[in-house]
């Protein structure tokens, strides 16, 4: 029980005075009783007041309302009106009008699940549109919070603030990134009334959420495709801006607000020298680990990364580990059957997401196509993608920087060749390509190394409800199957029919020289 406080300067007889300091909430007044019946109040006897985090506004505000009625006084800035110059939004479907209903009818807080590519953007400026209130959006990267800038520009007539990427421009409409939330909530939030987490999954992180738990807005929306995190903190979306309102499945979604497609998984295997190089990788980290758990059971990879700095084994167990993965990435069979996928869908856009910065580049080198990474510059990635856009470049290799938040031309081809084994990713990548345009129907490849790790994150990933139905193939027959492909002879057989040496495990001629290759992606 805290000491009794006196009565603070500012209070009159028995006012109870509720403000905002911080990013927490300050109450003052009403003797030294617990203000409401809320565990999360601290007291602060620097201050002599009562403080929480500024998350509860909405609730603590009707709470002291009941309590102290006309003895209650909301010293938090009140959410500026918002005049909308010129609203042009597209009409709503059916799906979207559902989810934005389900937001309202939850009190104006919720997350909304839907599929890439379904108008998870427009529900949220049909909201700001309605609620016309002060309103701070919160994207992952600072590509997608300059693509906010430009829609809400677009679609509401509005030139928002930006807060992040070397500016500070303040509005009260303002656009913003994770990083720069988590960095400035404590000054920023008392100024609006609805904040938009977009890819919200980001948010229930163990710094980013300090962007929710900082800011007094009573409106919240979440926006993601996948909410469900592997650390299972997805379970405080409630505290943070309130439960799941509205899911849409891929699968309900699939041929009509998306384009209809196929995942077709085709395995390969690795050449002799590669096998055994990634056995005797295997073979040194599982000796390590074994000689380690015989004086510690518990003892795993995350204990082994951490001595790796000072213990000569675990700094070689570790290089063998990543030697392994660096192998099932880099596999030279991928290359060969990423080139029959290039004939195949010749004049068609391509997206090529690899597991690993070197593969990626890789396949830029070898088959001369652009590359985005994760440091790419801006002007590099608008460079890009516009030429990706304009048919200048027909395919486009990424790692994980088009993963989510970039909107991305639309493409109705894309190639895994490696990655993670977590059902987001799998979403994520998918929804790339989904897009609808007319009736054209859009294929995912999954090009695995058989009997390596690698497959048991293939196997993962396949357990999401997109990758329902994933055929199976063996290489180009698995192409020849594609209802697309028109002629057989623009596939070249499994094994070498041109030079026996191929035969031999030798992959000096396995991958054309640059005129061909030109063919392959023209």
């Amino acid at each position: 029980m805290p000491p009794p406080a006196p009565i603070p300067p500012g209070s009159r007889g028995g006012e109870a005075i509720l403000s905002f300091d911080r990013g927490t909430l300050l109450f003052r007044g009403a003797g030294s009783d617990r203000p409401t019946d809320f565990s999360g109040w601290t007291w602060d006897h620097r201050v002599s007041a009562w403080r929480c985090h500024a998350v509860q506004y909405a609730m603590l505000r009707e709470q002291l309302r009941q309590r102290h009625g006309t003895l209650f006084r909301d010293t938090v800035r009140p959410p500026l009106r918002i005049h909308w110059p010129k609203a042009n939004l597209p009409e709503l479907r059916q799906e979207q009008l559902d989810a934005l209903a389900a937001w309202e009818q939850a009190g104006h807080r919720g997350v909304v699940v839907m599929p890439t590519g379904t108008g998870k953007t427009e529900v949220a400026l049909a909201a700001m549109l309605r609620t016309r209130v002060a309103t701070l959006i919160v994207a992952p990267v600072r590509d997608l919070m300059h693509q906010w800038h430009q829609r809400i520009h677009a679609r509401l007539g509005y030139d928002a603030g930006i807060v992040g990427d070397s500016h500070r421009n303040l509005q009260p409409i303002t656009v913003t990134t994770y990083d720069s939330a988590y960095l400035h909530m404590a000054d920023l939030g008392d100024r609006f009334g609805l904040v938009v987490f977009d890819e919200a999954h980001h948010l229930p992180g163990r710094s980013y959420r300090e962007a929710a738990m900082l800011c007094a807005a009573p409106m919240r929306l979440g926006l993601t495709a996948t909410p469900e995190r592997a650390d299972g903190r997805d379970a405080d979306f409630p505290d943070l801006i309130g439960g799941i309102v509205y899911r849409q499945e891929i699968a309900h979604a699939r041929g009509k607000s998306l384009a209809d497609y196929e995942v077709v998984r085709i395995p390969v295997q690795l050449e002799p020298a590669e096998q055994a190089a990634y056995e005797s990788a295997g073979k040194t980290v599982r000796n390590f680990l074994m000689a380690k758990r015989e004086e510690q059971k518990d003892y795993d990879f995350t204990d082994l990364c951490a001595e790796s700095g000072k213990d000569p084994q675990a700094r070689r167990a570790q290089k063998a580990f990543f030697t392994r993965k660096s192998i099932e990435d880099r596999a030279r069979e991928k290359l060969r059957v990423l080139e029959d996928l290039f004939r195949v869908h010749v004049g068609e856009r391509i997206i090529v997401f690899a597991g690993s910065n070197m593969m990626a580049m890789d396949i830029s080198r070898r088959f001369l196509v652009p590359t985005l990474l994760n440091h790419s510059r801006k002007k590099e990635r608008r460079t890009v993608l516009e030429g990706f856009a304009a048919g200048t470049f027909p395919v486009l290799v990424a790692n994980r920087v088009l993963d989510e938040g970039v909107d991305v031309p639309a493409a109705k081809v894309a190639i895994v060749i490696g990655g993670q084994a977590s059902a987001r990713q799998a979403k994520q990548r998918l929804g790339r390509i989904l897009r609808k345009s007319g009736r054209s129907r859009a294929t995912l490849y999954e090009i695995v190394c058989q009997d390596t790790n690698e497959e048991l994150r293939s196997r993962k990933r396949r357990k999401s409800d997109a990758y329902v139905g994933t055929r199976r193939g063996k290489g180009p027959s698995t192409i020849n199957a594609n209802p697309q492909v028109r002629r057989k002879s623009e596939i070249r057989s499994t094994k070498s029919e041109t030079n026996p040496k191929e035969e031999n495990g030798n992959v000096q001629n396995r991958i054309p020289e640059s005129g061909l290759r030109n063919e392959c992606i023209r």
